[in-house]
């Protein structure tokens, strides 16, 4: 309510009255249209990103099993939406590293996306063309070959992480003296030289009998120059073994998660000498040292790394040297067996 006091009762003051008034009616109106008009814009927008934010089916990560020449190969595929419509993702095909998935592109029940190749044997787009099938997903990938194959998929379990611990008896991975109580493939060229397993040459990797959930394991190692090894843990994720001093530290380089968890700093040590990883793994959850400096704290691995043994996640699994790319040895590998105190 406006009130007006009129000191005279001339006509040019009362003829302001009715200009007045309607001035102010029509900046109130303004106002009120301009409020309403914000309110309905940050209005739209919160339910867009509501929307975006409560997810399509599709997101979530998911453990692909592709069905090839005869072959259960296993694969990761993650997928999570960037904005409002458009989702976007990764994936870790039977090896090589996780690669980005720029888009997915939905059609009606069905979704599908490319992607380049990355180590695959030619030039063409791996396509992959898929639908949710139940509690998962099914479809099937053409390859870079134009051969087409069917693939299934899970959702990646929730793996459970504890502070308190209760540590086991340490087991030796390696004993010193033979090959005892690891899995001798064709083509093995692992054997025990002065005490130390050795690798001379590419050729299969080497894989522990007995299995484990969550452990604590040291390892020392050393390679020649220009080399290239790994240790999977549970036999799905890769711990980079490289000759790569000098770079900038990366997932790809000594001491990352291969393709996955890049290391805080690059502390590899000159080709020939002995370096140590102390590894520590509970769920998903990994800390890493490195020649005694800590260069990943309890980060999660999102999913398995190319060249893993399977990607059955929530059950135990081995410990796999890589030894089809270069020359390694060990001379130490223990492991010690942690569990819920």
């Amino acid at each position: 309510m406006i009130l007006i006091e009129f000191k005279s009762s001339s006509r040019n003051s009362m003829l302001k009255l009715p200009v007045y008034l309607k001035a102010y009616q029509t900046f109130n109106t303004m106002n009120t249209i301009k409020t309403a008009f914000t309110l309905l814009c940050f209005a739209t927008l919160s339910i867009n990103v509501m929307v975006g934010q409560e997810g399509h089916p599709l997101e979530g990560k998911w453990n692909l099993t592709i069905d090839q020449e005869g072959e259960e190969l296993p694969s990761w595929l993650e997928i999570r939406h960037s904005g409002t419509n458009t989702l976007i993702g990764r994936f870790t095909y039977a090896f090589g590293s996780a690669r980005p998935v720029a888009e997915i592109e939905k059609h009606g029940d069905l979704f599908s996306f490319k992607i380049p190749p990355q180590w695959e044997p030619g030039a063409s787009n791996m396509e992959f063309e898929g639908k949710i099938v139940g509690d998962g997903l099914e479809g099937t990938m053409i390859y870079v070959d134009g051969k087409t194959y069917k693939w299934t998929a899970t959702k990646s379990p929730i793996l459970p992480f504890y502070d308190d611990v209760k540590e086991g008896k340490t087991i030796k991975l390696f004993n010193g003296k033979n090959l005892n109580g690891w899995k001798i493939k064709e083509g093995n060229q692992w054997a025990v030289i002065d005490g130390v397993l050795t690798s001379t040459k590419s050729g299969v990797n080497l894989i522990s009998e007995e299995k484990f959930k969550d452990f604590k394991l040291h390892a020392e190692f050393r390679y020649p120059e220009g080399s290239n090894s790994g240790l999977y843990l549970r036999g799905r994720y890769e711990v980079q073994i490289a000759d790569n001093i000098g770079l900038e530290a990366s997932s790809i380089y000594f001491g990352g998660i291969y393709g996955l968890l890049s290391p805080s700093e690059n502390v590899a040590m000159k080709a020939g000498e002995w370096q140590s990883f102390d590894i520590t793994l509970i769920g998903r959850r990994v800390t890493i040292v490195a020649n005694g400096k800590t260069i990943i704290s309890n980060q999660n691995i999102d999913g398995m790394t190319g060249g893993a043994l399977d990607n059955n996640e929530a059950e135990a699994g081995p410990i796999m040297i890589q030894g089809d790319h270069g020359p390694v040895e060990f001379r130490k590998l223990e492991i010690t067996p942690l569990s819920k105190g």
